[in-house]
């Protein structure tokens, strides 16, 4: 066990404590970073995310964890958050279906050790990938209804419809908790739909390219709360959370954040939440996930570095 490992078992069996008076200024909080991947770490179409490494490379300086929270799925992100550089902390797939702990954010009690070959601890929040393709066929025949399901399509299909190459478009296709589908009928059959799927405990969310139908209990902000809850438990302080995304199926995370980001989409899809501490970007993709992180972050980088210094990592 390594001693970031043995570090962060002993905190977790720390009792909670509250906030002390000083934490009423930001610059004094432990800090994390949710954000969606597609369109906003990652450019929509290029998959580049260079014009975000500076503040990447500052944010893991200062051991502020950045977590990924995207509809990709646990294989797909094996080699992108090595790419990343974000191995050490924890990540959310499948918009909230799966989360993934690394060795630093288990609990020595309730977590099994990992034994894929991420090496990470996996939560599955909801329904597996099979019952959810059961009922999609068995509703697409009673409804009556357009859709074609990523399973359905081809290898082929696939890349051209993301831009993937042909590894990542199967990493793509690995599903464990939800089924993305292209939706090829009208607005009236989506919403008899919708109420189908609910009927089984399911629900229907719109990313950028997909719709994308999961456990009702999954989503990116039940998702987050949970690893917000997970990060008090090791450091013994809630953090200061700023989140970052470009799609609707990023609301409930923008939601709940302490300081949430819209990115402009590469898209005309509507992005409201109801957050107040909101920030909409005018750059798209990566640079504007910078500017995001140097709206809310930038002005006390300095008041933040002396302080995250002195405090124990947990990225």
């Amino acid at each position: 066990m390594t001693e970031q490992t043995r570090t962060a078992h002993t905190q977790t069996e720390l009792p909670d404590i509250a906030l002390s008076p000083d934490s009423a200024d930001p610059a004094l909080q432990p800090r994390l970073v949710v954000t969606d991947l597609d369109g906003s770490l990652l450019d929509h179409h290029s998959y580049d995310f260079s014009p975000a490494a500076p503040w990447l490379a500052r944010l893991k300086q200062l051991g502020v964890p950045v977590i990924p929270v995207t509809s990709k799925t646990r294989a797909e992100l094996i080699s992108l958050r090595e790419a990343l550089g974000l191995t050490a902390t924890p990540f959310v797939a499948e918009n909230g279906a799966v989360i993934g702990l690394p060795p630093g954010w288990c609990h020595a009690r309730l977590d099994r050790p990992g034994s894929g070959l991420d090496g990470v601890v996996v939560k599955h929040t909801g329904v597996d990938v099979g019952f959810i393709r059961a009922r999609l066929n068995v509703w697409r025949k009673r409804l009556g209804v357009r859709f074609t399901r990523m399973s359905e399509l081809d290898i082929t299909q696939v890349m051209a419809l993301t831009g993937l190459d042909e590894p990542r478009a199967k990493a793509a296709r690995k599903r464990e908790g939800s089924e993305p589908l292209i939706w090829e009928d009208d607005e009236a059959a989506l919403a008899n739909f919708r109420l189908a799927l609910e009927g089984d405990g399911l629900t229907l969310t719109q990313g950028g390219r997909f719709w994308h139908v999961m456990g009702k209990a999954s989503d990116k902000g039940s998702a987050v709360d949970w690893l917000v809850k997970r990060f008090t438990a090791l450091r013994g302080r809630a953090p200061l959370s700023l989140g970052l995304g470009d799609g609707p199926n990023d609301i409930s995370m923008l939601d709940a954040v302490d300081q949430a980001v819209v990115i402009k989409g590469c898209h005309d899809l509507t992005v409201t939440p109801t957050n107040t501490a909101l920030y909409r970007t005018k750059e798209t993709g990566p640079t504007g996930w910078a500017e995001g992180v140097a709206h809310w972050w930038g002005r006390d980088d300095r008041r933040l570095a002396a302080v995250l210094s002195q405090q124990p990592e947990t990225a």
